[in-house]
């Protein structure tokens, strides 16, 4: 097995287990006791894992609260917020994933007469004055740290929607490792809500271009839209013709 294609199948099984000893991680990936300490090692030091007794665990500090979020880049976040917003139609079944930049669409929505889905909680308490937004929750687990609703034991509610438009968050994307997230717990819901709906609009600031966070919920070649503040460059302009996505830089629309 490839060591670079190995680090990330051990982090992956780390983050589905949460907490795993030294002699799981040998015997699963058949490797010797050194080679997983070294593994571990370059884990550690990306600050995705920390080491616990007997065995390594995830390092949550590193997921980055949703308040400290909010504050970053706000520009940028409501430029391509707005620019999101001008593809909803009235009538529109969509979902607003959770994300600091989704969440900025709602100044720009709550005058529509739209049905939405979303595990954003911020979007749900925005929404209570507004008649004229149907709005549907996803439930589960509450995750603090990013204010949304994760961990669904069952995705009946959304395989039960036709969805018109989902406009999804991202922690980084990259054209290898594609859209990536910084929480295993929402991982499923945002991989079903990509796969049910029409078209897919993902929102990222160009700060994540080139970054990659832990998981991978869909490739590049699965978004419709690719909505961000400053064009790209020239290899994220080719691979987008190349598949058929829409490269939207708000930044020259608002000029």
């Amino acid at each position: 097995m490839i060591k670079v294609k190995r680090i990330n199948l051990i982090r992956d099984y780390i983050f589905e287990h949460q907490t795993v000893s030294f002699d799981e991680l040998v015997n699963v990936f058949n490797v010797s006791k050194n080679t997983i300490r070294r593994d571990i090692q370059l884990l550690v030091e990306s600050g995705d894992i920390k080491k616990v007794y007997g065995g390594v665990a995830v390092n949550h500090s590193t997921l980055v609260s949703f308040t400290d979020r909010i504050t970053r880049n706000q520009q940028q976040k409501v430029i391509i917020a707005q620019s999101a917003a001008q593809y909803v139609e009235d009538g529109d079944i969509i979902f607003i994933d959770s994300g600091t930049t989704t969440l900025e669409m709602f100044e720009f929505l709550k005058t529509k007469e739209l049905t939405i889905i979303t595990n954003n909680l911020d979007f749900i308490i925005n929404s209570l004055p507004f008649e004229n937004l149907n709005v549907i929750s996803t439930g589960g687990m509450l995750e603090r740290k990013t204010k949304s609703f994760a961990v669904l034991k069952k995705m009946d509610l959304l395989m039960a929607y036709n969805i018109n438009k989902a406009f999804m968050a991202s922690t980084g994307i990259s054209i290898t490792n594609g859209v990536t997230n910084s929480s295993p717990l929402e991982n499923e819901i945002k991989q079903t809500v990509v796969e049910r709906s029409s078209e897919v609009y993902l929102l990222v600031d160009h700060f994540k271009f080139d970054k990659s966070a832990v998981m991978t919920y869909c490739t590049l070649d699965k978004i419709d839209y690719l909505i961000t503040d400053t064009l790209p460059d020239e290899t994220y302009q080719e691979f987008a013709k190349s598949n058929g996505i829409h490269l939207v830089a708000a930044n020259e629309l608002a000029l």
